[in-house]
Parts: C-alpha cells; sequence; structure tokens
C-alpha cells in the first residue's frame, strides 16, 4: 500500500470521478512492486515517484495516467536543477508505474525521447564520481579509528566492504553464519540475496586474513555470536539489532573525518566507495578484467570501465605509444 507521505498525493491526482478507481491502482501497484523489486529499487520507486506525484499536484498536471506533454513539463522543469542521471530515473519509475497498470506509457513517445536528448545535449550526460576507498584510504581509516565499540565496527565493515565490494544493503544484510573461516586465516563470505540476485541464487566471496582478524575482534567484543553480522551500537555502547543501510556512508564519513581528510574528499565518500576503490585498486595491480568482474558480480565492463577511466586512460594505446616514443 502507499506509504504515509505518498497516499495524500494519490487522493489529490485530479477532480474527476476515476480519482478514486486511479487511487486504488496506484495502491495494487505500490503492494506488487513491494514484492517485485529490492528494497532499495523500491525505496527509490517510492521517491521517484513522489516527486512527480508532488509536481503534477502542485502544476495542476494529470499524473495517472500522464500525458507526453505532461512528462516533457516534467523533464524540462527538473532538467533545470537535477542532475541528468537523476531526471532519467524519475522517467524510468514513471514508465514502470504506467507500465504495470497497463497504462498507454508516455515515456514511449518520441517527444519525450526528445526531451531527454535536448536536457543531455545542455547539460551531459557524465555523472559525477565518488571517491574510491583504496587501499591507502582503507588503511588511514582504520588506523585513525577509536578503541570504542563503535570503532571497533566501524573497521570491520570497512574492512568487509573493501574486500567484497558489497553495495551497503548487501552488507547490514549479512549474517554471522554467512562468514566461514578457513585453515589459513582467511574466510569465505555467503552473500544469500542482492540487487542483480534477487531470487537467491547467492555468491562466495573472499575475506582476507587481516580483514578476518579485524571482524574477530569486533564480534568478541560484541559478543555477536548469531543474527546479523554488523549491528548498531547506542550511544551507552548497548549493542542494536539491525544497521540501517543508509548507516553505511555515514559511518565512512565520520571515519574520514577522523583520520582527518579534506572536507571536499569526505563530502566525497559514499555508499559506493567501496566499490569503486577496490576496482581501481585491481586496475592498478595489473588484474584482469575477468577477475574483476567476479569480484564485483558485474556481467559487464560498463561499471568497471567508468569507476577506473583515469587509470584505464593511463593504460591507453595513446599512452603507451607516448611512452615507447619516449614522450
Amino acid at each position: 500500500m502507499p506509504d504515509a507521505d505518498t497516499k495524500p498525493h494519490i487522493d489529490a491526482l485530479t477532480g474527476a470521478e476515476s480519482d478514486a478507481e486511479v487511487a486504488e491502482q496506484l495502491a495494487r501497484f505500490f503492494e506488487t512492486v513491494s514484492s517485485a523489486f529490492s528494497r532499495n529499487t523500491e525505496r527509490a520507486l517510492r521517491a521517484d515517484l513522489r516527486v512527480f506525484l508532488v509536481w503534477c499536484e502542485q502544476d495542476g498536471m494529470v499524473a495517472v495516467p500522464a500525458s507526453a506533454t505532461t512528462l516533457i513539463a516534467f523533464i524540462e522543469d527538473m532538467g533545470s536543477s537535477r542532475a541528468p542521471a537523476t531526471v532519467r530515473r524519475y522517467v524510468s519509475s514513471i514508465a514502470t508505474l504506467h507500465k504495470t497498470l497497463r497504462l498507454p506509457n508516455p515515456a514511449d513517445s518520441t517527444a519525450v525521447k526528445l526531451a531527454l536528448q535536448r536536457m543531455y545535449r545542455n547539460r551531459g550526460r557524465r555523472q559525477t564520481q565518488v571517491t574510491g576507498l583504496t587501499w591507502p584510504l582503507r588503511n588511514r581509516l582504520i588506523k585513525a579509528a577509536g578503541k570504542r565499540l563503535i570503532d571497533a565496527r566501524n573497521r570491520a565493515l570497512l574492512a568487509v566492504a573493501y574486500d567484497t565490494l558489497l553495495r551497503r544493503s548487501e552488507l547490514v544484510s549479512l549474517d554471522v553464519s554467512d562468514l566461514v573461516e578457513e585453515a589459513d586465516g582467511s574466510a569465505t563470505l555467503l552473500v544469500r540475496t542482492s540487487k542483480t540476485d534477487p531470487e537467491g541464487a547467492g555468491a562466495m566471496l573472499f575475506l582476507a586474513r587481516d580483514t578476518v582478524r579485524i571482524v574477530k575482534i569486533w564480534l568478541g567484543r560484541s559478543g555477536t555470536a548469531g543474527g546479523r553480522l554488523f549491528r548498531s551500537v547506542r550511544k551507552d555502547g548497548s549493542v542494536g539489532e539491525q544497521l540501517p543501510p543508509s548507516q553505511v556512508p555515514r559511518i565512512y564519513k565520520s571515519m574520514a573525518l577522523r583520520a582527518g581528510l579534506p572536507a571536499d574528499t569526505v563530502d566525497a565518500l559514499a555508499g559506493h566507495s567501496t566499490r569503486v576503490g577496490p576496482v581501481q585498486d585491481m586496475i592498478a595491480c595489473g588484474i584482469e578484467l575477468p577477475a574483476i568482474l567476479q569480484a564485483g558480480r558485474w556481467k559487464s565492463a560498463r561499471m568497471v570501465q567508468r569507476y577506473g577511466e583515469r587509470l584505464l586512460a593511463r593504460r591507453s594505446g595513446a599512452a603507451q605509444l607516448a611512452a615507447r616514443q619516449q614522450r
């Protein structure tokens, strides 16, 4: 069902007699997607549609079904203040809504596609890259962490994230039983579900010996023997049951502040920083593409190329030619 913030806007979409029917359709839509997508995707979908519903209400537009003219106006308005990638995501969410309700999809209109192209030509498609938590940064943050229980948790979280390239939702979903220590002190970690594995086929990932030691310190100090691997820690030092995914980037930023990193570097850290940084380190170490794809569980090289574009540029044919020409 629609959440409390979205429901009022669903009820106030239009003044037509079909309003109640449209609201019911939207209610069924939200109920359907709650089990069809990952929690993060569902949350993003709800947030995107809330933006569109509120905008339509404020501008007196009909949101469901939306016309191509309405969507073009929305694109032009949002494109003046939002990143092109964000606007494109809004359009994708609106298209999902209409397809699910079996309504004519305004995003299929040639005029809408041209509006998106105009936005890209005016503002470009390039997305801002988050700061990668590379090996030197990872070590600096871990060494600068304090002696509190929460610092032990933060060290373990960062170390596991760097080794596994896990998304924040995947990190906080790990259980203690998912970690199996090997005879040499390293470990394997079972990731049961993920954004790209909603059916739960699972993936087995590697943890280095130093990471396992850091994790065992956290488990020992927190008394965590089962259940969630990473948990919230209250101000009084008591351990909670669940760590919200939204806390992961905040943990990275707080560790970076404690380590004395520049403000612009801290601001550029995000939940994906522990996916970007290890990829950059792998490229710098000459690790082959198939192994990088396996580590990040990617099916194509697109994200690897994006994360490592500066390093890859320095290994391009032009760079190799310049080196052989000694210039």
